[in-house]
């Protein structure tokens, strides 16, 4: 290879640089540019303003884009019912329930549920009185330490008010058994859970006649 061809390649390679530094300098910083080309919105870095439907209430909040829904939940909005024990999804204590489905909060961004219908465990009692699986979970002394009851109740919840389209209000222990699932009980309550449910799964058929 020639000396006047290094040289060359030697120019281009600093010429690209400094075009590379330019654009670099010239690209606005992240978050400052809310709409990309396709039309999605960017969030960051600063806080941004997001609104959710949260147990019947139209809630706001200002939070990073970096928030979890589970520290929107307890440490912005007050929250407190929904539980971090793991806070890496794996445990489910943190469960709630957007749009109708249940998700852990801990690994969810505040800003993906932006807009969204939010359901916790401070959502369940209506005019004073309990929901049926909440006291189901008193009757039956499924609630031990009690750090993973808010989400088996939340999931409980689920299932039997969205989950048995097929086999109606009563569910099968295999049903329950698959809707607390990603739930953990570390003291081995379990079997109070799923009796807690087919009691609730009763009264609300009852109720509903």
């Amino acid at each position: 290879m020639s000396k006047d061809r290094i040289e060359v390649s030697r120019r281009d390679v600093l010429r690209g640089a400094g075009v590379a530094a330019f654009l670099g300098a010239a690209v606005p910083a992240l978050g400052d540019e809310r709409k990309t080309e396709t039309g999605i919105r960017q969030f960051g870095p600063g806080p941004e303003k997001l609104q959710f439907q949260i147990n019947g209430k139209r809630v706001s909040v200002e939070v990073e884009p970096r928030v979890t829904l589970l520290d929107a939940l307890r440490d912005r909005i007050g929250m407190t019912g929904t539980k971090r024990v793991c806070d890496g999804g794996a445990c489910g204590a943190c469960t709630v329930m957007v749009n109708g489905k249940t998700v852990n909060s801990c690994m969810m961004l505040a800003v993906d549920a932006s807009g969204s219908t939010i359901r916790t465990i401070e959502g369940l009692e209506q005019g004073g009185k309990l929901h049926p699986i909440q006291e189901a979970f008193i009757t039956q002394d499924a609630a031990q330490c009690g750090f993973c009851t808010p989400g088996m109740i939340m999931s409980c919840t689920a299932l039997l008010e969205t989950g048995l389209p097929e086999t109606g209000p009563e569910p099968t222990e295999e049903q329950i058994r698959e809707a607390v699932a990603g739930n953990l009980c570390r003291c081995g309550t379990y079997p109070h859970v799923f009796a807690a449910c087919r009691e609730a799964a009763t009264v609300m058929k009852e109720s509903s006649r």
